[in-house]
């Protein structure tokens, strides 16, 4: 990626300079230090023999069998929640896949009702920056929600709702085998994780989900971050993060 294009996609998250580790930078150019923020010590995860691997067993959904298009179809006809009744279409997901991160957010909003397609409009615009940011564009990486049609009003699901709809999600993972997963905002990464733990103490640190044990990484939803911009670095933080858990696991 030229640098020219790389300073464009940090300026969307508020980093002014970003340098790989392993090259030198005069000191004239460098940016400021930004220490790397620690894992918190309270309530670490346990104990792990070594680097995060993806296990070969499949997970074990309600929704078994099928390929992409039979699972697509049976989103799109989905009546298992009310939702179904509100919703002006199904978003299934999108993305490539044979991609190796999956993101995940929590559910449809007003465009993505209308377009049928997860993260667009400011939102998605600033996704694609956040992952061009650690070198992936979004055609690389696999988009979806824990929910596949948006609640009235943007609420947030209830647990009805996302107990329904998980399992489609779970079979999307199954079909998928991704080396992570990038759980966005506290409603996706508290459904994933079954918590209430809030998203502030879930960051940097390495979560799994799932009978496969996906490794999972949790950070700010893009639409929060268009609020709170302040927070955009924390965010940076939490993709290099990502990136290096990403590079440790065996696929």
């Amino acid at each position: 990626m030229k640098p020219s294009a790389r300073k464009e996609y940090l300026a969307a998250l508020g980093i002014e300079t970003w340098v790989l580790r392993s090259a030198p930078v005069p000191a004239e150019h460098a940016a400021p230090a930004v220490m790397p923020r620690p894992v918190p010590r309270e309530e670490p995860p346990a104990p792990r023999p070594g680097p995060p691997t993806v296990r070969s067993e499949p997970l074990a959904p309600r929704e078994e069998g099928g390929d992409w298009a039979e699972l697509r179809a049976r989103v799109a006809a989905c009546t298992r929640c009310s939702l179904s009744a509100t919703r002006t279409q199904t978003v299934f997901g999108v993305g490539n896949l044979q991609a190796e991160w999956l993101i995940v957010g929590e559910a449809p909003g007003a465009e993505e009702d209308r377009r049928g397609e997860p993260f667009v409009g400011r939102a998605g615009q600033l996704l694609n920056s956040m992952l061009r940011a650690i070198g992936l564009a979004r055609e690389q990486v696999y988009i979806a929600n824990v929910l596949k049609c948006r609640p009235p009003g943007n609420r947030d699901p209830s647990p009805g709702e996302v107990a329904e709809c998980l399992p489609y999600l779970e079979r999307q993972i199954a079909l998928l085998r991704p080396k992570i997963m990038l759980a966005v905002g506290r409603i996706s990464a508290q459904n994933l994780l079954k918590t209430d733990t809030p998203l502030g103490r879930l960051r940097l640190k390495l979560h799994s989900f799932g009978l496969a044990q996906v490794p999972l990484v949790v950070t700010y939803h893009p639409a929060y971050l268009l609020r709170t911009p302040a927070d955009k670095r924390k965010a940076w933080e939490d993709l290099k993060f990502a990136r290096e858990v990403c590079a440790s696991v065996q696929r």
